[in-house]
């Protein structure tokens, strides 16, 4: 029952797509659940690059109405009809983006054999979005320049652990009795005697969890909303040289990513969303990393795992 989790970076540069700098677009597996988080333009090549299955991406989550965060949607949701895909696809971003799919669809004359779903949000406190039988999605309300969510992924509890050795010196526990003792519940025999949940099970591992906060300025209401996730990527745009930047447009400073994860209590820091304008992508870990020391920066095609036995 090992939980786990892995981050698969396809971009990670703000504006301009170019030759070695592709925008927002990451891709989640988490409990068995695969997700794209974000779908700047070139998606696809990245996903066919870094080995990723198409058919197995079942949810698509936009953080704002920015190209270089969704303007890969559109050819990826038409790929999908392509490939002849079944499956319902289900997409989750700002109000806006079913009518710009659904226009571009309709103007190319173009049509989705699949099921397409779309989940507009236009909420500015936190909600759940997604709730199934493995994992839960929570929206991170964001501070940009127009309407943005980040997003908080969470596996769900899995169950107790049987103590079979303990288990099988108990005769009267049945096969049939397992799966309420995986459940927490404690056991009565027949004469009435309760034998505690805790001697008959061990803890199963914790729900692994990711937060994803792309665009936003500086907001320490962001920290108490994500506390404690194993892994949070968390937009560093500019340098401290350029903090004013940042403020104007709305982006955070890698010193700022730094010391959201360290009011977050995260165990790992994730810095992307890099600036066009700077050539060493090294500064940005070095200014971080004054603040909060498990830290590290994205690259296409760069894996962070987090297994939990």
């Amino acid at each position: 029952d090992q939980m786990s989790l892995r981050l698969t970076i396809l971009g990670c540069h703000s504006a301009t797509p170019r030759s070695m700098a592709h925008p927002s677009a990451q891709y989640l597996e988490i409990n068995g659940e695969h997700l794209l988080i974000d779908c700047a333009e070139g998606t696809q090549m990245q996903l066919r690059k870094f080995g990723v299955k198409f058919s197995r991406i079942k949810h698509v989550f936009i953080s704002h109405l920015h190209g270089d965060h969704f303007y890969g949607l559109i050819g990826l949701i038409s790929t999908f009809s392509l490939l002849n895909r079944q499956n319902e696809l289900h997409v989750y971003g700002p109000a806006g983006l079913k009518e710009i799919i659904q226009l571009q669809l309709k103007l190319s004359k173009s049509w989705i054999d699949y099921p397409l779903h779309f989940h507009e949000l236009n909420s500015d406190k936190s909600e759940l979005i997604l709730d199934s039988e493995k994992i839960e999605v929570r929206t991170v309300p964001l501070r940009h320049r127009i309407y943005t969510n980040g997003f908080l992924f969470r596996e769900k509890p899995a169950p107790r652990k049987l103590n079979m050795e303990v288990i099988s010196k108990h005769t009267e526990i049945d096969i049939c009795d397992y799966q309420n003792l995986k459940d927490g519940k404690d056991f009565t025999d027949l004469h009435g005697t309760v034998l505690a949940n805790a001697e008959l099970t061990f803890d199963p591992p914790s729900p692994l969890s990711y937060a994803y906060c792309s665009d936003t300025t500086y907001s320490e209401a962001v920290a108490k909303m994500i506390q404690n996730v194993d892994l949070l990527y968390h937009e560093s745009t500019f340098l401290e040289q350029h903090a004013d930047l940042a403020e104007t447009t709305r982006h955070s400073t890698a010193v700022q990513a730094a010391k959201i994860a360290s009011m977050a209590g995260v165990k790992k820091l994730i810095l992307g969303h890099f600036s066009s304008r700077y050539k060493a992508v090294n500064l940005f870990l070095q200014e971080a990393q004054k603040h909060f020391a498990d830290c590290e920066l994205c690259e296409a095609g760069k894996v962070f795992a987090v297994d939990n036995q």
